[in-house]
């Protein structure tokens, strides 16, 4: 089983910034594929951002590209979501998940291509 739980959520105004963490445990992280979803209130999980177990390749849905960056490091075991420039569409509940791979090259962005994830942390940001 793999663990995650996510940190960094908050209030903020809208152009401001917020790096979310989401900490791993139960595998070696590496072999682990991740990415960043969100849900607002009345709508469904949607995906935001991917990486892979080498963090050698990273994919945004393209209402978050150019403003928020996904990465990893993988001697913490900890993924970040760094989210610049917010607006308040951007309001959510965020939620990390996690895939095992065999190939560490590999990004998902289908919520059911996941298999683990976090409880989630609230966003919200003012106008």
């Amino acid at each position: 089983q793999v663990q995650l739980v996510e940190s960094g959520g908050g209030l903020v105004q809208a152009g401001g910034s917020l790096r979310l963490s989401c900490a791993a445990s139960g595998r070696t992280f590496s072999t682990l594929a991740m990415g960043w979803f969100r849900q607002a209130p009345g709508k469904e999980r949607e995906f935001e951002a991917a990486i892979s177990g080498s963090g050698g390749i990273t994919y945004y849905a393209d209402s978050v590209k150019g403003r928020f960056t996904i990465s990893r490091d993988n001697a913490k075991n900890t993924v970040y979501l760094q989210m610049n420039s917010l607006k308040p569409e951007d309001t959510a509940v965020y939620y990390c998940a996690a895939r095992e791979v065999d190939y560490r090259g590999t990004i998902y962005y289908r919520s059911d291509d996941y298999d683990y994830w976090g409880q989630g942390t609230q966003v919200t940001v003012s106008s």
